[in-house]
């Protein structure tokens, strides 16, 4: 599979404070990636510096092998979907529709208009008085409909209820079957998009402490519960990311595959052996990483949010 996107010992800071701290990663073409963290932990740094609207303090990026600051060719493959996208003050949905379709030369205007349908979306009230779902329907019918090579997704559907939700998904993979590019999505809804996303990249206090396949993330880690020595003797050894216990109960989340042994273990002690979701390890694993910092507490709430 060729890459689109190459970002070596990226580094970005803001006076005193590092976003972006010395990482490398490789984005390829044709697949969707979930680009997943705590509040803060430099996802909208990363987009922003890959799609030229912010530059790195050391460090390279590539898109399509080029740098993308002021390249137009690089540019205008690309579309970057914004939580709080700005538009002029006088500006409706129908304009900023308009101005879409000018500038993504794989513009679909028939999906665009089932899209507008879809969200119920009003074309002709100025953006600054739509709802906030209405507004984020606006950034998310551009990013589905201009078709990019490249589409980032910040958090798009902030306001969206339930079902708009829903229907941003089926449409998002509906539409990826039929017309393949690279879409990255950054979310804080890791289990409704766990089923979207083929790629799972995390960021934490801006370094990458995850880059996977979500399938090999799935596997690499279990929940067992049950007697507390009994786990104990199980999870000797291995790297253990979250522990409970309840008298002489425990719930043990520990990384690594199971040995022939060890299921063995688990049938004679009568154990509960359960998969682990993404949303779990994601957490359990940005706890373990935080676990030595006095602002943990905090951070995980705002990925549990």
């Amino acid at each position: 599979m060729n890459s689109v996107i190459e970002v070596r010992h990226l580094t970005k800071t803001f006076k005193h404070t590092t976003a972006l701290n010395d990482i490398s990663l490789t984005i390829d073409e044709d697949s969707i990636y979930g680009l997943l963290g705590r509040n803060g932990a430099g996802k909208t740094t990363l987009m922003s510096i890959l799609t030229a609207q912010n530059f790195p303090t050391s460090g390279e990026v590539e898109v399509f092998g080029e740098n993308p600051y002021e390249n137009a060719r690089v540019l205008g493959r690309m579309c970057f979907v914004r939580e709080s996208q700005k538009y002029p003050d006088d500006s409706n949905a129908r304009h900023a529709l308009s101005n879409a379709r000018l500038l993504f030369p794989h513009w679909d205007h028939d999906f665009a208009e089932e899209l507008i349908d879809d969200f119920q979306l009003p074309l002709k009230t100025p953006i600054k008085k739509l709802s906030r779902g209405q507004q984020s329907a606006v950034g998310v019918i551009i990013g589905l409909a201009s078709r990019a090579e490249i589409t980032f997704f910040d958090e798009p559907y902030l306001g969206f209820d339930a079902v708009a939700r829903q229907t941003f998904y089926d449409r998002l993979i509906a539409d990826y079957a039929e017309h393949p590019r690279t879409i990255v999505l950054s979310s804080h809804l890791i289990d409704e998009v766990a089923d979207l996303i083929e790629n799972v990249i995390v960021i934490d206090r801006g370094s990458i402490i995850m880059d996977e396949t979500t399938e090999e993330v799935r596997n690499r880690a279990v929940n067992i519960v049950g007697d507390a020595d009994a786990i104990n003797r199980l999870a000797a050894g291995r790297e253990v990311i979250h522990r409970e216990f309840l008298g002489r109960v425990a719930s043990v989340t520990m990384l690594g595959h199971l040995s022939n042994a060890d299921r063995e273990l688990i049938a004679e002690a009568n154990l509960d052996l359960t998969p682990v979701s993404l949303q779990q390890l994601i957490v359990r694993s940005t706890q373990a990483d935080a676990s030595d910092h006095p602002r943990a507490e905090n951070d995980i709430r705002s990925l549990q949010s």
